[in-house]
């Protein structure tokens, strides 16, 4: 039994949101924000601004471990080495 199942229902923090609605909410903040304007590469912008932090904050779980991380992510180890060089991460 972990510690939030033996608090009391009062003490319990409130749900948040799935990450999912945070990501859709950001998009649509994004695609507001382009005031008209075209974007052609809005798949590469959202993906590259949602990978970055996820692999530093996975990194930094694993402190450091690449091999750790990568198997978190469920990835190869050298796709995410590859993926670190790319974003200049490492």
């Amino acid at each position: 039994m972990n510690a939030a199942s033996t608090r009391p229902d009062s003490t319990r923090a409130a749900p948040r949101p799935p990450l999912r609605e945070h990501v859709a909410q950001s998009v649509r903040r994004y695609l507001r924000d382009l005031d008209g304007c075209d974007a052609d590469d809005v798949y590469e912008i959202v993906l590259r601004e949602m990978e970055i932090p996820l692999f530093v904050e996975v990194l930094n779980h694993c402190e450091g471990n690449q091999s750790r991380a990568a198997s978190m992510l469920g990835i190869h180890r050298a796709t995410l080495r590859k993926k670190l060089k790319d974003y200049g991460l490492v």
